[in-house]
């Protein structure tokens, strides 16, 4: 092997593990089975999707995945295997390409990792069939709305009421500020009582 090759190589190598260490999630496909065109789309729908699809010669991910947390991957490599990786969204890589699987009726889950867990086929299968994690906060937010709505209306109903009474604003200075000028006089009476003394 040249120099050159040898390089080369070890350059895709760290790109590999880079990918691995970065990404949030891992899955690996057998893609057998599509044509160009359809490789090409689903790169295409993938990449919109923020999803890495690319496809590495199984000795050179072995290479880059020996001695590292994400070794269980190897146990899968054989035969055609493309890779999808996921930077932000966890679930992105196994939904989006299931997706696309059931619409190409065509290539299948080995394996993959996600945040770090190795999971097989089944277990990749289960997750390409969790929600995003917008449709997540979305059905959060419409089950927490609702109360905080209902205890924002209260607050201010309340709010209303005591200001309508006189109980908040204001008011409670304007009670407070008598107090002192009625002590005044109580201060005056023992000079009025000295000179009786005399």
């Amino acid at each position: 092997m040249s120099e050159e090759s040898l390089k080369g190589k070890k350059a895709v190598v760290a790109e590999i593990k880079d990918k691995f260490e970065r990404a949030q999630s891992a899955v690996v496909i057998d893609y057998m089975g599509i044509n160009v065109d359809e490789a090409n789309n689903l790169r295409k729908d993938l990449r919109e999707n923020d999803v890495d699809y690319v496809v590495y010669k199984n000795t050179l991910v072995k290479k880059a995945v020996e001695g590292t947390e994400y070794e269980e991957i190897a146990q899968v490599l054989s035969g055609p295997s493309a890779f999808a990786f996921g930077y932000e969204d966890a679930t992105a890589p196994a939904r989006e390409l299931n997706k696309l699987m059931k619409q190409f009726n065509k290539m299948s889950f080995k394996a993959g990792l996600v945040e770090g867990k190795y999971f097989d086929a089944a277990g990749i299968e289960a997750i390409a069939a969790l929600p995003s994690r917008e449709e997540l906060i979305a059905k959060f937010m419409g089950s927490i709305s609702s109360p905080i709505q209902k205890f924002a209306f209260l607050m201010k109903a309340v709010a209303e009421k005591l200001e309508a009474e006189g109980s908040l604003g204001a008011a409670p200075a304007a009670e407070e500020a008598p107090a002192p000028a009625e002590e005044a006089p109580a201060a005056e009476a023992p000079a009025e009582e000295a000179p009786a003394a005399e």
